[in-house]
């Protein structure tokens, strides 16, 4: 039998963006360099990233305080929509509420997404190879954080809808072999003061 060993995933959605979304705010690189800092001492064998600019810059900037850790960009940690539902999915008292917020999605966008899904399931989950403990981190976007939640949860498909995480936020998963996926830290934000938590959240949501 081959010796499997433990996989922690971290999982982080990019630091506040500027209103175009083509990088990130001075709050967002400051967000960026505190969750680094929290994780200098973690054991990283990568830090993957999405294309977009946020997800990368928020990456560099992690990646800055780390010591030696590879950063790769990667389509699969990127900016998609994860699984379209049909109505018939949904509970019936949300469901066209939830078809009116992918409503504008493209075709191109409703063929594409679920297979990078599907990638990233393969690539980033399930117990690491080797005797080893592998930490890995994932610098993406809102959509794909709660897609790899609701299957670490064994949740329906569609239940990435809802799940909701603030910018650079920590959110860490364990794949341990033979056991079922842990959701050890869910959108946690304490290297982060007061003034920088719950960005990417409504108002009324902050807490």
């Amino acid at each position: 039998m081959t010796a499997r060993g433990t996989r922690y995933l971290y999982l982080v959605r990019h630091g506040q963006a500027t209103p175009d979304e083509s990088g990130l705010t001075e709050a967002g690189r400051r967000q960026a360099t505190l969750l680094g800092r929290r994780l200098r001492d973690v054991p990283f064998a990568a830090v993957h990233h999405g294309p977009l600019s946020r997800a990368e810059q928020t990456a560099r900037l992690i990646g800055d305080e780390l010591t030696d850790v590879p950063v790769h960009v990667s389509e699969v940690a990127g900016d998609y929509v994860p699984h379209m539902p049909e109505k018939e999915e949904l509970p019936a008292d949300s469901a066209d509420f939830y078809l009116r917020f992918l409503a504008d999605a493209t075709e191109e966008e409703r063929e594409r997404g679920p297979v990078l899904a599907r990638r990233a399931l393969e690539l980033f989950t399930g117990p690491a190879d080797g005797e080893e403990d592998r930490h890995e981190l994932v610098v993406t976007h809102n959509f794909l954080v709660g897609w790899l939640v609701r299957d670490a949860l064994h949740a329906p498909k569609w239940r990435w809808l809802g799940l909701n995480y603030c910018n650079a936020a920590l959110t860490v998963i364990r794949y341990a072999p033979g056991r079922a996926a842990s959701v050890l830290l869910a959108n946690d934000m304490r290297h982060l003061p007061a003034e920088l938590r719950w960005t990417g959240f409504p108002p009324e949501l902050h807490i």
